[in-house]
């Protein structure tokens, strides 16, 4: 500990102390042991970055630069994310625990959202509105001004890189709170950002507590727009915080995302979507698949093939690129413990898994498939956020829709079948915000995301996102 360096707060183009002296001990999931001391960021440095966005937004800084050459600062992010990505990526990987190999794609992720982003900033145009003679006429598409964003800790460099570059392409400031338990990614934005030369103040990174920290930059006067990822009770929470002040909200929250499986499906092709959708970050992933709807003909052949390529993956550090990587903490692996005992008591057969590997260091839970989960059962309905599938079975298409669509969340959905007119019409009445055909983690950087009923609304990812950065304003 007394060795360790304290990484520092990112405000105002400088690198800070905590005022209070506090820090945040980052641990490495694998084996519980402490990688990095952060300065916890309280309520005196959200004052302090605030105050800098605040200052950058009011003398027009961004409005009036260029947009081509906003884009520009972007592609110097990118640029220097880019010549230390093998660094960053491990670093990713150690912090959250996940596969070396996916860290690396993350990376690589938000390389493309800022280049993505950054060729868009001179794009983004008004329009003229014919009135009649004598009469000019038109909008303006304007930032709002400090934007606050919250990250979550499952994938901390890739979501702080596609909301910072929206809002920067967009004329915003930025004032980021990354999560306490994966802090490190946001430095190494902040990091990029310093070395691109962008203006002090336009970016602000700091490290706290949700309670603190992030209860005072959402209630933070000169904060104008939220962004916000993470579990819908926490959404919740800063909605209440935001309505009081009218602050607009991007909000991806919860999601319990189904796939229907039909009878004439490549059974291949559902196995590796479960491999990836479910499995993938040790099945942290907001828009994890994590119900699957099988027609009832070919459920038990479906279930034993799941069985088989399940007890097959590998376990260990993500490191290691194993195919099981660990929970971000132990808190997280006991929330996922007790939705299984849950599930065993409300009557679900468990078909592998099911327990915390305890032999091991770390945060380790064992790969797990339910099987005969019934809708009214806890499974079915709540995010685990866990290596966890709940199997349900169908008799006709319109069941298998109304099953998917049986809950509050509303972030992903999919749909297997060898029959196209099939596959569009399932897909159509899949009540989701993005619905995959024959696969899962099918999006890009190009395609729309975001959630519908609980799960959320406003878009991140594509065209679509630059839209919940501006507030259109008319001139006549």
């Amino acid at each position: 500990m007394a060795n360790k360096e304290v990484l520092k707060n990112y405000i105002d183009g400088e690198w800070r102390d905590s005022v209070s002296g506090r820090r945040i001990e980052v641990d490495d999931p694998s084996n519980g042991e402490t990688i990095a001391v952060v300065a916890e960021a309280g309520p005196e440095e959200v004052e302090l970055a605030v105050a800098s966005a605040h200052r950058v937004f009011r003398d027009r800084v961004l409005i009036d630069m260029h947009p081509y050459d906003r884009g520009r600062m972007l592609f110097r992010v990118a640029d220097a994310l880019e010549a230390r990505s093998d660094e960053i990526a491990a670093v990713n990987c150690i912090e959250t625990g996940k596969a070396l190999v996916y860290a690396h794609g993350e990376v690589q992720s938000a390389i493309r959202y800022l280049r993505y982003y950054g060729g868009l900033a001179d794009k983004l145009e008004g329009r003229s509105i014919p009135r009649g003679a004598n009469l000019v006429d038109y909008t303006v598409r304007s930032p709002f001004g400090v934007s606050a964003q919250i990250v979550p800790w499952n994938g901390p460099l890739e979501l702080t890189a596609r909301s910072l570059a929206c809002a920067i392409a967009t004329g915003n400031s930025v004032v980021v709170k990354s999560p306490e338990l994966a802090p490190l990614s946001g430095i190494e934005i902040a990091r990029a950002c310093e070395t691109a030369g962008l203006p002090a103040g336009a970016v602000n990174v700091l490290t706290g507590y949700g309670q603190t920290a992030g209860q005072a930059l959402i209630e933070h006067p000169h904060v104008r727009h939220i962004v916000f990822t993470g579990s819908t009770a926490t959404g919740r929470t800063i909605l209440k915080a935001a309505s009081e002040r009218i602050v607009p909200c991007i909000m991806e929250l919860g999601g319990k995302s189904a796939a229907v499986v039909f009878s004439d499906a490549d059974l291949d092709a559902v196995v590796e979507a479960v491999r990836l959708g479910t499995f993938t970050n040790a099945g942290q992933n907001c828009n994890g698949l994590t119900r699957l709807l099988v027609e009832r003909s070919i459920a038990d052949a479906l279930v034993e093939r799941l069985k088989v390529c399940v007890e097959g993956l590998s376990v260990g550090p993500g490191r290691e690129n194993c195919d099981i990587t660990p929970l971000i903490s132990q808190k997280q692996r006991q929330g996922v413990e007790r939705a299984c005992q849950t599930a065993l008591s409300q009557g679900a057969r468990l078909v592998t898994g099911g327990t915390a590997l305890s032999e091991r260091n770390g945060y380790f839970m064992a790969a797990t498939v339910f099987a005969d989960v019934a809708r009214d059962r806890d499974l079915f309905q709540k995010e685990v956020f866990g290596p966890v599938l709940a199997v349900t079975t169908f008799d006709d298409p319109v069941e298998a829709v109304d099953l998917a669509n049986d809950t509050d969340q509303g972030l992903a959905a999919g749909v297997f079948t060898r029959d196209l007119d099939r596959a569009l019409w399932t897909a159509d009445r899949l009540w989701a915000g993005q619905v995959y055909v024959n696969g899962w983690f099918v999006g890009g950087v190009e395609t729309p995301f975001g959630g519908v009923k609980q799960s959320g609304y406003g878009r991140e990812k594509g065209q679509e996102a630059l839209d919940g950065y501006v507030q259109t304003r008319n001139v006549g």
